[in-house]
């Protein structure tokens, strides 16, 4: 999918196509066709190999810089199923004219910017749109991060009275999460540094203007990237010991029906063993007594509730 938009002064936000490019405009690319990329690339002048970065699903946040563009690749939170969240590359490219925009999938983040929220950005003001852009992702991790800890906080709730192995997946899953989380924070932090050593670069100037506002933009971003950082470690290490905990209480509760099991399989083995000695084809105790039988039953009751009596003195059961 291919879409043009361009703010008007008005602050509104205009939808172009390929053919009425302007400058200032914004190219969003989602999951684009070959034909695409090269229509893009011809009309841009920009390197086809900087569009097809994002279009691998395991590239890790860095930035490029050619003659005429710059490219920012950063990793961007999405929400797929129940429990389960993920990190896309975003590629971001500034040229002189354009900014454009590539990933695999439409994500939250680009969704943010339509004709609801035109008025707080312009597509022409090309550095501060790609600093909304990092600030929005990062602000979306706080957001996931905070869907997790609750989701982990229900979780451990539901564990206490039932042990599922539903819940304990759930708790995999999230932990799976959080490691997609923790990798892309991490790389998006060095993408930030790099930024900030590039807008001292005299040479990319025209490209990378930055303005007081800008500069107090990107401070925000480090600032969200580094609290995200510090939320994703915290509830990584939570879940991963109460994922931990619970197998091990999971596995405490099985040895303890093992122990009742073989308590009680001590229990019926005594009267068992009694009946086998009376039933022996040899002269036996009352053997010729009427209620011989009654006696024996006696005896053998007798004999399994002294043995659950010893077995639960030693809180076997």
């Amino acid at each position: 999918m291919l879409e043009v938009y361009k703010s008007a002064e008005d602050g509104s936000l205009k939808e172009l196509s390929l053919e009425s490019l302007e400058k200032g405009a914004w190219i969003s690319v989602i999951d684009p066709t070959p034909y695409e990329l090269r229509v893009v690339s011809d009309l841009t002048q920009v390197e086809p190999d900087f569009l097809r970065s994002a279009l691998d699903d395991e590239e890790r946040s860095h930035t490029d810089v050619e003659d005429n563009c710059i490219m920012v690749l950063t990793n961007v939170p999405i929400s797929r199923e129940q429990d389960s969240y993920d990190a896309l590359p975003l590629a971001i490219i500034i040229s002189d004219e354009y900014i454009i925009t590539v990933c695999l999938e439409e994500t939250p983040v680009i969704a943010e910017f339509n004709e609801r929220t035109a008025k707080l950005f312009r597509t022409f003001k090309k550095t501060r749109f790609l600093f909304q852009i990092l600030y929005k992702s990062a602000t979306l991790y706080l957001k996931y991060l905070r869907q997790i800890n609750k989701i982990s906080d229900e979780i451990e709730e539901q564990l206490r009275h039932s042990m599922r192995n539903r819940e304990i997946l759930r708790l995999l899953e999230l932990q799976k999460g959080l490691t997609y989380f923790n990798a892309a924070i991490r790389s998006n932090g060095i993408v930030l540094d790099r930024l900030l050593r590039l807008r001292s670069n005299p040479n990319l100037a025209p490209m990378l203007k930055i303005y007081e506002e800008d500069e107090d933009l990107l401070e925000d971003v480090i600032i969200e990237n580094k609290q995200a950082k510090e939320m994703v470690e915290m509830y990584s290490k939570i879940v991963a010991r109460l994922a931990d905990t619970f197998s091990s209480i999971v596995a405490n509760n099985q040895n303890l029906v093992m122990k009742f099991l073989a308590a009680i399989t001590i229990i019926l083995s005594v009267p068992t063993l009694i009946a086998s000695f009376f039933g022996m084809n040899v002269p036996v105790p009352f053997s010729e007594e009427q209620e011989g039988f009654v006696y024996v039953l006696f005896i053998a009751l007798g004999f399994s509730a002294g043995s659950a009596y010893v077995l639960w003195r030693r809180k076997m059961f």
